[in-house]
């Protein structure tokens, strides 16, 4: 095994997570990629001469990280991670690609229903308008990254059934693409329903992000809430001081 792991008598912090950071610091470098499977607990503890203990509660606590996702039977692998900056507007599908991930979608709704009031409002739409509504799970790989629900005025998607795998994409080809969002991220906790549907534990803190996109001529075109795992989610952004 090419990971090398060297303890510090002299650091105040116990083995395990000497380990766990050492582990999380090659993982970062990229010495692990993504979906790649991590040595066993037996193979760490081998390998650079530890209790299965110490090697067990390392592995747990990049669990906790979000680092390491465990599949039941399989083992333990590499989790993916998207950082998406808050500067450029683009797709999960653009910016897992770019990333070297495999985009998804699980579909779950595409269909119409009248708006609510507050898609009434974001869409700039009457009492009475129908939406194409879009409710999905994002998958980067084989791991649910998202649960969206996206929202458009008929006249830019009259058939919902017809968007594949991008949405971004379908609507670039039909000339609906937005140019500028404007987006509301803060955090919340995951209900019972969200929770399931995201597989994480009850209570655990997702992202809710409130995206409104415009079309070049400053029409609404798109409504997107985005429920993102915190542990697999990063957004980044850069900040200038001027003068």
């Amino acid at each position: 095994m090419a990971f090398e792991f060297k303890a510090d008598p002299n650091a105040s912090s116990p083995l395990y997570m000497q380990l766990a950071q050492k582990l999380a610091q090659a993982i970062r470098d990229g010495q692990f990629q993504t979906e790649e499977a991590l040595p066993s607990e037996r193979v760490l503890s081998e390998s650079l001469d530890l209790s299965r203990v110490t090697a067990r509660k390392a592995i747990d606590r990049l669990v906790e990280q979000g680092l390491i996702v465990r599949k039941r039977g399989s083992g333990n692998y590499i989790a993916p991670k998207l950082e998406q900056p808050l500067s450029r507007l683009t797709s999960f599908s653009e910016e897992l690609h770019q990333r070297g991930f495999k985009p998804s979608s699980r579909w779950l709704t595409r269909t119409f229903t009248l708006a609510a009031p507050d898609e009434q409002l974001s869409l700039g739409l009457t009492t009475g308008e129908r939406v194409a509504r879009l409710e999905r799970l994002r998958l980067a790989d084989t791991v649910v990254m998202a649960y969206e629900v996206s929202v458009l005025p008929e006249s830019v998607l009259p058939d919902p059934a017809v968007v594949g795998a991008s949405l971004y994409e379908h609507l670039s080809a039909t000339g609906n693409a937005p140019v500028r969002a404007l987006q509301h991220i803060r955090a919340i906790n995951a209900e019972p329903k969200l929770a399931a549907l995201l597989e994480v534990p009850v209570g655990q803190a997702v992202l809710f992000i409130t995206r409104v996109g415009y079309r070049d001529g400053g029409q609404a075109v798109e409504l997107t809430h985005s429920y993102c795992r915190s542990d697999y989610y990063d957004f980044v952004a850069e900040m200038r001081r001027e003068g």
